[in-house]
């Protein structure tokens, strides 16, 4: 089954992101490599494609894990979250309805 990991950022947390954003992303990637990742990504906060100063309010990570428990320790497990860049995470179950 697909969940969605829905993590909202501490703030000024882009000082903790970059020293370990090369291990997200990989873990990421593995997802990816296995076929299990749907959609990944943080959540900038303005609309400007390249603003002068970069910040984020979170992440999304859509992917399949065989239970909510298995989602759930993955997400925990995640290098920002030991890196305190994320003040909160979530992970719901999620239903892909489109694009088909």
């Amino acid at each position: 089954m697909l969940f969605a990991i829905i993590s909202t950022d501490v703030e000024n947390s882009l000082e903790k992101r970059m020293p370990v954003r090369d291990l997200h992303i990989e873990r990421l990637k593995h997802l990816e490599s296995a076929g299990r990742l749907l959609i990944a990504g943080p959540h900038p906060v303005t609309d400007e494609l390249e603003p002068e100063q970069p910040a984020f309010s979170g992440s999304l990570v859509v992917a399949e894990f065989e239970s909510l428990q298995a989602a759930q320790q993955w997400a925990d497990a995640d290098p920002y979250v030991d890196a305190g860049v994320y003040a909160q995470v979530m992970v719901k179950p999620f239903i892909k309805v489109l694009p088909v």
